[in-house]
């Protein structure tokens, strides 16, 4: 059975201590779900450290929005993989499709920070998905694929072992619209079929997570689906009842 996961991706949102009493909230109401769901919290830089202090012995991961591409220099504003990994963070986000629309991530960048948080213990929630007008012309098949073969083909099978991936319709992402379970189910089925490809019947294994839009309230249709482990969850997951509504979904 592949493993059940409910991340959050807090965004530029909150202040540290926010975050901090938010995370003790999940903590609080994490009994009332099945004890098979992995969570984990993605806040921002600043919040990390006390983040991380605050869900020791909880049960609850986390891990950070980004990394740099480098290993370490003169790159004003970044932070390299070996520095977050050195406060205990465990998971990364890479490849979010807010990165690659304003900050012009490609696929070069992703490899970098994708082979940089590998070398440093972190494992990457890989992010994929199409804009709209890229589904409207039929081409989100090929989109999504083009983004694993790109960067997570150049995995080694360990690597491959330790990887989430992240189906994110952009065009579902804050916006309110949401990707039908039909949808996701047959997109998330094609994505497991281009993992496949390439590394075998080891893409059982690999979780992929839906990300746009999912809330307590349909979280449960999608989460029936055959191949929707989980979800990536931005603004629900700034409430710890939300969250764990969303959890519970399982």
């Amino acid at each position: 059975m592949r493993r059940k996961i409910v991340a959050g991706n807090w965004k530029m949102n909150t202040t540290p201590q926010e975050g901090v009493n938010l995370v003790k909230g999940i903590a609080e109401l994490k009994k009332d779900i099945c004890s098979c769901v992995e969570l984990i919290v993605c806040p921002p830089f600043t919040h990390l450290s006390c983040v991380i202090n605050a869900a020791k012995e909880t049960g609850i991961a986390v891990g950070a929005q980004n990394c740099a591409d480098h290993e370490s220099g003169a790159y004003t504003g970044e932070v390299a993989a070996k520095m977050l990994k050195s406060i205990d963070t465990e998971y990364v986000i890479l490849g979010h499709s807010e990165r690659r629309q304003y900050y012009g991530e490609t696929a070069e960048t992703l490899n970098s920070k994708m082979a940089l948080a590998f070398a440093n213990g972190l494992k990457p929630i890989y992010c994929v998905g199409e804009r709209l007008e890229q589904r409207e012309a039929g081409q989100h098949f090929d989109v999504v694929k083009q983004q694993i073969e790109e960067v997570v083909f150049n995995l080694n099978e360990e690597q491959f072992s330790q990887l989430i991936i992240a189906y994110e319709p952009v065009w579902a992402i804050g916006t309110g619209k949401t990707a039908t379970a039909e949808q996701a189910q047959e997109i998330h089925a094609h994505i497991r079929r281009v993992l496949a490809n390439k590394f075998g019947v080891a893409a059982q294994d690999t979780p992929i997570l839906y990300g746009g839009s999912c809330k307590p309230s349909n979280a449960a249709e999608l989460f029936a689906k055959e191949d929707v482990d989980g979800g990536l969850i931005g603004g629900a997951a700034l409430k710890a009842e939300d969250f764990i509504g969303i959890a519970k979904a399982f």
